[in-house]
């Protein structure tokens, strides 16, 4: 069959391209930018869901197309991408034109546990919009509400296991806060299922013959922090320690992660947490024809995964640190050092007075911009390799012009060696770092 997928650059969307590929089905990608390796099995069509708000425009892309599977989402808001227009408009101008094509035999919605008639969170209320839309066509459709979802790569369960290997976890506030974590595999198996069980239509249906909203769920409801702890002990690990904060301390932090790019948690995700995400999984057991992985199955690595997760907290401290000591060094250059003092030195290293104070100050500043850029900037490699021939250099000039220092008992120069080496880890560890 021809399946329209969009959303398949993203995490989800690329396991269910792979499944629907290797199940022999032509997979016809929707997507802004087109893949920089395509199978030979799918095909392109260039969409954006930020602008893509007319029927006409989808109904002119389902020509000889079988099956829609929609699996686009965000779950913060950037500038230019919008709960509005992803989650809500866009997808039911796609719905709409779904139910004019007489081709279309089957459309999946990947929505969210927790986008029903209790919803708060503006994520969760503009994917029951686009869910109500969709139950209300004459069409044969299906409404997939996963709760969390592990895969290794995906962003959450990178973050999940670098929580649980932390020496501290953080409890925001004293609500139960219940998850029911399913994995990437058994939710693929899902969608592949109902794809390629279209004659018989295997999902359950509600009374009425509306399109049915079915809870993708792991066998049993557990506590966000019973989950990291499960997580913990898969990849191997001693008993999680957890820092129980009071209610107040968790809406504080909150309200200052409103404000932080990528960060985990919001007013809205903090409002999700407490409410609790489970859910009876009958439908999921029926439709897998087993029990959906349970978290101890979830790590299938220990070893590689507990070194990976470690590294997701422990490179950002190492990057702050190096951070702290351009942005130190700079102020101790500009504002504290005796500056007669500094003149002297940079007069034996051979600079001219009249360039001496442009020197000190033009240094100070980049070292003030060096530090900056190392938290700040998304992209660093390059910033590391800068520090790299730059420490190096001052490194060979001291060493030259200034020997006392290579000599000295504190060793303020022969501690470049570990400060090159560990920027050096980071250069070669840009891509797993975070970009917050």
């Amino acid at each position: 069959m021809r399946v329209l997928l969009t959303g398949c650059s993203g995490f989800i969307g690329q396991h269910v391209l792979q499944a629907l590929v290797a199940g022999g089905h032509h997979v016809v990608c929707a997507a802004r930018h087109r893949p920089e390796r395509p199978d030979p099995n799918s095909s392109f069509i260039s969409a954006d869901f930020s602008h893509d708000t007319d029927k006409s425009v989808w109904l002119a892309r389902l020509s000889g197309i079988d099956a829609v599977i929609n699996t686009v989402g965000i779950f913060r808001q950037t500038a230019g991408q919008r709960f509005a227009a992803l989650h809500g408009a866009t997808p039911c101008a796609l719905f709409a034109a779904c139910a004019d094509a007489p081709g279309v035999r089957l459309v999946i919605q990947l929505s969210a546990l927790g986008a029903d008639g209790e919803a708060t969170s503006a994520y969760h209320l503009s994917k029951k919009a686009a869910d109500d839309f969709l139950a209300g066509l004459p069409l044969r459709a299906v409404i997939l509400q996963p709760s969390l979802v592990y895969g290794k790569g995906g962003a959450s369960a990178r973050a999940f296991k670098t929580l649980a290997s932390m020496p501290l976890c953080v409890r925001f506030g004293t609500s139960a806060q219940l998850v029911q974590p399913v994995h990437i595999d058994d939710v693929v198996a899902v969608i592949a299922g109902l794809v390629n069980g279209i004659g018989e239509y295997a999902a359950p249906r509600p009374p009425g013959g509306a399109a049915p909203r079915i809870a993708l769920v792991g066998p049993a409801p557990m506590g966000f922090t019973e989950y990291l702890a499960a997580l913990r002990a898969a990849m191997g690990m001693g008993k999680l320690r957890v820092l129980r904060l009071p209610n107040w301390a968790a809406q504080a932090m909150a309200r200052i992660g409103r404000w932080l790019p990528g960060a985990l948690l919001d007013d809205d995700a903090l409002r999700m947490l407490n409410r609790g995400n489970t859910a009876d999984p009958a439908d999921i057991v029926h439709l897998l024809g087993r029990a959906p992985r349970p978290v101890r199955d979830f790590i299938t690595d220990p070893a590689a995964e507990r070194a990976q997760a470690k590294l997701g907290w422990l490179l950002p401290v190492l990057r702050w640190s190096i951070a702290a000591v351009w942005i130190f060094t700079a102020l101790t250059s500009a504002l504290w050092f005796p500056m007669q003092d500094s003149f002297q030195l940079l007069a034996r290293s051979g600079v001219p007075p009249g360039l001496q104070p442009l020197m000190l100050y033009g240094a100070a500043g980049f070292d003030l911009a060096l530090g900056l850029g190392c938290l700040m900037l998304a992209r660093r490699r390059w910033l590391w390799q800068m520090q790299l021939v730059l420490i190096g250099f001052y490194s060979v000039v001291i060493a030259w012009k200034l020997p006392e220092f290579l000599f000295h008992p504190y060793g303020p120069l022969t501690k470049n060696l570990p400060m090159l080496a560990a920027i050096w880890l980071l250069a070669e560890l840009e891509e797993l770092t975070w970009t917050t």
